[in-house]
């Protein structure tokens, strides 16, 4: 008969080597605490969330008071479920706290691991600069292959969302050696799936009537080039490093876009008004509204481009660039930042959808109720265990389509 150690520390390695159905071999019918939390991990690694969050806290109960690094481990376990199930709103202090007891207790590897889960929650809600500097704090050199690759693949999940195309390729290549000397199929796996989302288009280049689909050194390109470009991703008008942000200015936005694709050409002001306020009948207040908003954008955009009034409605003139360009997502869609958040494949639920693109939860519904009228989710359960789902864009790099805050907003 094995002892009972050497069946938990062969479970243990099971668990390490990305191997749960091993580990459930030789734990499945325990339900002591050590077996109770490494059940739970294997659970969730399965992907039956519920259950494996209902071991660890088994676990953490059985556990007691004094083994502060075990009950540590298993909130670390729980944060991460959490995390995966998108439940955006878990008690970071408690993960804060279980960091600090790790690095007391000398569980480097599971402190680290802490660390970046919090980095991970940051850049899942769009708070680039504070994942950044949360990445930089830590030293991956002296870490196990494994953080390593989760260390670089956050790294290049941030270089993607700020739109630097060569910093993602050179993290995720060390992500890709750190995976290798980790020997875990499944975070290869994601390695190459990160890594599918730099050669997928990220952007369309709309310029004098030509559509043209970019890969994220092209968009990046782009955005170093002098042209003036409207941003509609981004929400922004860039003419060489001067950056005017439209996050707040939606109209303005839709008005500069307008105007960009027609661009050397005007465009007519019921074109305009369509376009902008979605009205199929214009009448006297529209044109009036119209002129007032021409007026706003001529304001804001005068130190880099004239919009002057022509005999059948309005025209951009840039005063330093010699060519307009309108950066678009890879897919025009009015939803495209909900649909880029399902599109990971996980179970969302309002609340977390909110607060990932830091809009109104009512707004969100409203969104989702549209794509789900255009069967492009799915919903799951009813009331707060509801859950919103959808599969990826097929063949699109989706963060694109979340921009991060711009400065100023």
């Amino acid at each position: 008969m094995i002892p009972d150690d050497e069946l938990i520390a062969a479970a243990a390695r099971a668990l390490a080597a990305g191997n749960p159905f091993g580990a459930l071999n030789r734990i499945a019918l325990r339900d002591d605490a050590r077996s109770l939390a490494l059940r739970g991990i294997a659970m969730a690694q399965l992907g039956d969330l519920v259950r494996a969050k209902e071991l660890l806290r088994r676990a953490a109960r059985a556990f007691g008071p004094n083994a502060v690094v075990a009950r540590a481990r298993c909130v670390l376990a729980e944060a991460e479920i959490a995390l995966v199930s998108r439940d955006l709103r878990w008690p970071a202090a408690a993960l804060r706290s279980a960091r600090a007891t790790l690095l007391q207790c000398g569980d480097r590897a599971n402190a680290a691991h802490a660390h970046y889960l919090e980095t991970r929650h940051l850049l899942l809600i769009g708070r680039l600069d504070e994942a950044e500097r949360r990445l930089a704090e830590l030293d991956p050199r002296s870490l196990p292959p494994v953080s390593r690759t989760v260390r670089e693949l956050l790294a290049a999940g941030i270089a993607i969302r700020r739109l630097q195309a060569k910093a993602a390729r050179a993290a995720l290549a060390r992500a890709r050696r750190a995976a290798l000397l980790a020997g875990i199929p499944a975070l290869s796996a994601e390695v190459e799936s990160a890594s599918f989302a730099l050669d997928a288009p990220a952007g369309r280049r709309i310029a004098s009537g030509d559509v043209r689909l970019l890969r994220l050194e092209q968009v990046e390109a782009l955005l170093g080039s002098d042209a003036f470009v409207v941003d509609a991703s981004r929400c922004a008008v860039q003419d060489g490093h001067h950056v005017i942000s439209l996050a707040r200015r939606p109209v303005l936005l839709a008005l500069a876009r307008a105007l960009g694709e027609a661009w050397p050409a005007d465009v007519a002001r019921d074109t305009l008004v369509a376009r902008t306020f979605g009205s199929k009948f214009v009448d006297a207040s529209h044109r009036l509204r119209l002129r007032v908003e021409m007026g706003r954008l001529r304001a804001i955009l005068r130190s880099v481009a004239d919009v002057t009034a022509t005999e059948r409605g309005f025209r951009l003139t840039p005063r330093h660039a010699r060519e307009v360009v309108v950066l678009a997502a890879p897919i025009d869609e009015q939803d495209a930042a909900v649909l880029a958040l399902l599109a990971d494949g996980e179970s969302w639920s309002s609340s977390a959808l909110a607060l990932a693109l830091g809009a109104s939860q009512r707004t969100v519904q409203r969104a989702l109720d549209s794509l789900a009228a255009a069967r492009k989710v799915q919903p799951s359960g009813r009331g707060r265990t509801r859950r919103w789902r959808s599969a990826s864009v097929p063949g699109f790099t989706t963060t694109l389509l979340l921009p991060p805050p711009m400065a100023g907003d």
